[in-house]
């Protein structure tokens, strides 16, 4: 019988089943002691009656041991508000952690680090979003779940990576304002066959060329991901020529021309169920590398091209000890005020109702 980590306080039994899945990737000394956090984390969860969300972006030996449910942002905000346990401590950054909160206000949610950054909810607020609507009034705004509690304040509907395109074209509007990452929003005008513009808010600087009569489909924000946007057709070019039977999956927050070279695109949990099901040589992931760790864990037989090095430095903060010391401490507890959290929500379920129907 199989031991189920997400339960277990006994540190020989965790180490014994991590080292079946992670001996190849994780030194041996480093899984004893991990072994021994996750037992502890284990009965600290029992003690407090406490859940941990994990996205699929974490450390191997966190993701492999105590994490009650996994997935991506999507997932993991349905489950935020579905799971049974409080507090919640969620692994990921900090907006997940707000949306958390968001949808469960009366529970307690931690974020095992102080920070939790990301650098595409760093690149617009609210007040952005606002001055956005002044320039296009009546145009819906479509925010990616990528960010902070005061931009979904003043969003119309949520999406994430796997139902941006059927949550724009849900609206059947003849315009959207999509926010706030670049990529994304060229791949979803790409897929959708949409015209896109991205306009500055200096009103010093002429708009759409200095013609006003132009219409486009689709308005656009300037904000990256500081992982998928290192990722070049040259990388895809060089595996391509050294593996020809290379299987590449890209996230959609790669840009459009990495994404046209590749062979799938999705959402991180889109990319790991494409590997399972698969047939391929090999596979190169163009998305967060801890994450391909994760996939050889539980699928040994697959075979990952190493070209990534690239991991966010973010979600490189959370940690199995950092776990520990959230239920511990109560670090970093996470809150979002009223009115902004009853906004929120509301575009947060509009997205879910797009995706899985009323509730």
């Amino acid at each position: 019988m199989r031991l189920d980590t997400r339960t277990t306080t006994d540190a020989d039994a965790m180490y014994e089943a991590l080292r079946a899945r992670l001996a190849d990737m994780v030194p041996d000394f480093e899984l004893r002691h991990k072994a021994e956090v996750a037992a502890e984390v284990n009965r600290l969860k029992a003690e407090r009656n406490a859940v941990v969300l994990g996205h699929n972006y974490m450390e191997a030996a966190l993701f492999h041991s105590v994490c009650d449910y996994k997935g991506d942002s999507l997932q993991l905000s349905r489950l935020a508000a579905e799971a049974p346990g409080d507090p919640i401590v969620f692994c990921g950054v900090r907006f997940m952690a707000e949306t958390a909160k968001i949808l469960s206000p009366e529970k307690t949610v931690l974020l095992p680090t102080a920070r939790g950054g990301c650098s595409l909810a760093e690149s617009i607020t609210g007040a952005d979003v606002r001055r956005l609507r002044q320039k296009y009034p009546g145009v819906p705004v479509v925010t990616y779940v990528n960010t902070y509690a005061d931009v979904k304040a003043e969003t119309d509907v949520c999406c994430t990576s796997s139902n941006a395109v059927q949550v724009v074209e849900s609206l059947e509007s003849d315009q959207v304002i999509f926010l706030p990452d670049e990529f994304l929003a060229l791949n979803v005008a790409r897929e959708t066959g949409k015209s896109i513009t991205f306009p500055t808010l200096d009103p010093e600087m002429p708009q759409n060329g200095g013609d006003p009569n132009i219409h486009y489909d689709l308005v656009g924000w300037h904000g990256r991901c500081e992982v998928h946007e290192q990722f070049t057709t040259e990388d895809v070019v060089a595996v391509r020529r050294q593996f020809p039977d290379v299987m590449v999956l890209a996230h959609p927050e790669c840009s459009p021309d990495v994404v046209e070279a590749s062979d799938f695109v999705g959402s991180t949990s889109a990319l790991i169920r494409s590997v399972q099901e698969a047939d391929a040589s090999r596979y190169l992931l163009l998305t967060e590398c801890s994450m391909a760790d994760n996939i050889v864990a539980e699928n040994p037989d697959k075979e990952m091209v190493r070209l990534c090095s690239v991991r966010c430095p973010h979600m490189n903060q959370i940690t199995l000890e950092n776990v520990q010391n959230a239920l511990l401490h109560n670090h970093y507890e996470v809150d979002v005020p009223e009115p902004a959290r009853t906004r929120a929500r509301a575009s947060i379920e509009r997205m879910l109702e797009i995706s899985f129907g009323p509730r």
